[in-house]
């Protein structure tokens, strides 16, 4: 599925929820595309002397509600529509857990595994100089995404520091603890969506022999697969972007994660009786709960007949197309959407944000509360919402997100003001 078909997609999910949370169709305008939308070209002198133009991009989708807030991705196949969709994503993911920012993201074409350390150093400068002019703790406030962690974001930092004359932690989020960031954000996308699924479970009743199925074992998946492991549940399988293993007794989680700390991918040496497993083929193994936690587009109209989990926890963005979805739901397959599944993310770089305005930081047992606090309120809220309209958890998530995004975008007026008595 190509990219334009990503964000065409992204915005089916607002129609689908304008039908259940009405709003002024001056808002569903102004959200059918983004406030802004930057390319810059950046150019970085490679370790032989020669020279590298790399093109990246900043998507500001909206900032009614707050500053816009967003990841920024190295990825050869970051292309301006996916851009746009996740910020999309962004802007009603932060409406649906109640925070205080509109949505964006940013990204660059890059294959990182071709770069030395110094040149991915040169390149995250180089991107932060040329977005430095759009960016503010108040403005827009990037963070960590695919392929980008708190190393980067403290080059980004750093470098916006540089360049503004300003010491700012709060201008980027996903920084190690000794710059600005908060305890608890390493495992937060993770955490967040771990807090929904034991609200998840008292609904489902789950019971003793629980199973879990994880495709992508970045920084989600794998402490997906951890937190999981710990709490009781069987860990069938696991995989990475190189392929997975699978064991119908269950993975032996921190062997599995030892063995991809020492190797960089996952393999058997960590995962003893077990088979492997293709990305594809891993969606389709039976379990309790399947966790997409890799890119987006995985599962569609051409596998959901396929899927055998009982409900599907998204931890990627937009790993469900709609045509998945509509299969989905008929089959009676629980889907906690993106929006909502993995918030724990931005929740935590909320948390950072405002640690780093007051100049105040808090243990790791209060950011976990107040994470634990958020996530459980906003999925019991759209969950209940869900079952009194009889739709799917991805509307009324959507609708949700409406709910506090409609009357932010009608404040300052709609065609009502203006019309002639």
């Amino acid at each position: 599925m190509s990219h334009v078909n990503v964000f065409a997609n992204a915005l089916k999910r607002l129609d689908a929820a304008s039908k259940h949370e009405m709003v002024h169709p001056e808002t569903l305008q102004r959200l059918s595309q983004p406030k802004q939308f930057i390319e810059v070209s950046i150019p970085v002198r490679m370790d032989n002397g020669s020279l590298r133009i790399f093109t990246g991009y900043r998507c500001k989708y909206d900032d009614t509600r707050g500053p816009a807030k967003g990841g920024i991705r190295f990825h050869q196949d970051v292309d301006p529509a996916e851009v746009k969709a996740l910020a999309f994503w962004m802007t009603f993911k932060c409406a649906c857990v109640g925070l205080p920012f509109g949505g964006g993201k940013g990204g660059v074409i890059v294959d990182p595994s071709e770069l030395s350390q110094a040149e991915l150093e040169r390149l995250s400068r180089g991107y932060m100089r040329a977005i430095a002019f759009a960016v503010g703790v108040d403005v827009d406030v990037p963070a960590p995404d695919v392929n980008t962690g708190p190393l980067i974001m403290a080059w980004m930092s750093n470098e916006y520091a540089v360049v503004t004359g300003k010491c700012e932690p709060g201008v980027i989020t996903g920084k190690p603890v000794a710059v600005g960031g908060s305890l608890g954000r390493d495992d937060a996308t993770a955490r967040g969506g771990f807090y929904i699924l034991k609200e998840l479970e008292k609904r489902m009743g789950f019971r003793s022999g629980r199973t879990v199925v994880i495709q992508g074992f970045g920084n989600a998946g794998e402490n997906m697969a951890r937190l999981c492991h710990a709490d009781g549940y069987k860990v069938l399988a696991v995989s990475d972007s190189n392929g997975g293993v699978h064991n119908p007794s269950g993975l032996d989680i921190p062997a599995l994660i030892a063995a991809k700390k020492k190797n960089g991918i996952i393999n058997r040496e960590g995962a003893k009786g077990a088979k492997d497993v293709s990305n594809k083929e891993i969606l389709e193994i039976a379990c309790d709960l399947l966790v997409p936690a890799a890119i987006e587009n995985v599962i569609t109209g051409d596998n959901a007949n396929n899927i055998k989990a009982k409900a599907v926890l998204e931890l990627a963005n937009g790993p469900c197309t709609p045509e998945a979805d509509a299969i989905l739901w008929k089959r009676g397959i629980t889907v906690v959407p993106d929006i909502l599944a993995n918030a724990g993310g931005v929740t935590v770089s909320y948390f950072e944000w405002t640690q780093n305005k007051a100049g105040f930081y808090w243990d790791l047992e209060e950011v976990h509360e107040r994470l634990q606090k958020k996530m459980t309120r906003e999925y019991v809220e759209i969950a209940d919402f869900a079952k009194s309209k009889n739709i799917d958890l991805r509307t009324a998530a959507y609708a949700h997100a409406l709910h506090r995004l409609g009357p932010a975008l009608e404040s300052t007026g709609t065609s009502r003001n203006y019309a002639k008595e």
